[in-house]
């Protein structure tokens, strides 16, 4: 029975030294979590032209919603976070904002983009923001939704990859190399 209870034991202290441990670690992420973010974003930049939406700038709206006469943006951008939208736009106080989005673009820069509609005219603005402000607006979802992006499209490249040997056995008629 006692080597039972010095077992126990020890794994109590493994388990207090771990939670320490954890503890400590935890702290260092979260002290450096705008330099953590800033690399994902790093990393994730030359992604951005395959995965990103054409953002628009502005458009105009008919009477049905429809939008015409667009205009976008040249670089592709990713949607990474929205937020209850502040009241009226930093570039003009007549403008109220409808919505906001953290977006990041193909230079892994972050930004946030505000639309404003006059019911006729939908047009944007575009705020830069530091990782530290992009986790203080939108807090830690940012970066489990640029995870999810990359791992989202790594899946569908997978997927694509063997779809393609599939058709070249089918089309030649022979099977896959392994």
């Amino acid at each position: 029975m006692d080597e039972i209870e010095q077992g126990f034991s020890a794994i109590i202290e493994k388990i207090d030294v771990l939670k320490k441990d954890g503890a400590t670690l935890a702290a260092d992420i979260k002290k450096n979590d705008g330099a953590l973010l800033a690399r994902m974003a790093e990393i994730a930049s030359p992604l951005i032209t395959d995965i990103g939406l054409s953002m628009m700038v502005r458009g105009k709206q008919d009477g049905k919603g429809d939008i015409y006469d667009a205009e976008y943006f040249t670089e592709k951008m990713i949607m990474l976070g929205k937020t209850d939208p502040i009241e009226f736009r930093p570039d003009d106080p007549e403008k109220r904002v409808e919505s906001q989005y953290c977006i990041l673009n193909e230079k892994g820069e972050f930004f946030e983009l505000m639309y404003s509609s006059d019911n006729f005219i939908i047009d944007s603005y575009l705020a830069p923001l530091s990782t530290e402000d992009v986790l203080e607006l939108y807090g830690y979802d940012v970066m489990y939704l640029l995870y999810r992006a990359l791992h989202d499209f790594l899946k569908k490249q997978d997927e694509l990859v063997n779809a393609l040997k599939i058709t070249l056995e089918f089309v030649f008629n022979q099977p896959e190399n392994r």
